[in-house]
Formats: structure tokens, sequence, C-alpha cells
């Protein structure tokens, strides 16, 4: 996924499928360097974690 992608989502209303290496996450924040962002898994709040924004990707717009 590149920036400016992640941006759309975040700012979104609706929900969007983001995985990261296969795991269903939550995008919290994208960080300034316009490289990483911090996620959490969706059902798991408690655990965040920073990733590299162009190892996300898009899985699908949920209904």
């Amino acid at each position: 996924m590149d920036y400016n992608r992640a941006q759309e989502i975040v700012a979104s209303s609706k929900e969007f499928e983001v995985s990261y290496n296969g795991v269903s996450v939550w995008i919290d924040k994208l960080h300034d360097d316009g490289k990483t962002a911090t996620v959490h898994l969706r059902h798991a709040h408690e655990e965040h974690s920073e990733v590299n924004i162009s190892e996300l990707k898009e899985e699908y717009l949920i209904q």
C-alpha cells in the first residue's frame, strides 16, 4: 500500500479490510516519515505495532 491510500483509508468513514503479513489489522496512526504506521490486530486493541506502510495490503471494503 502507498502512503496516500493509507491516508484515504484512515480518513474514510467506511471500513476497509487491511492486512499485515496475512493478519487483519486496523491502522491507528500514520507517522510523519510517510513510511510507517502504527497498527493493531482488529480484535486485540491492546497490542500495537509499528510497521512499514508498503507491507500493508488492502483486501476489500467491508459492507
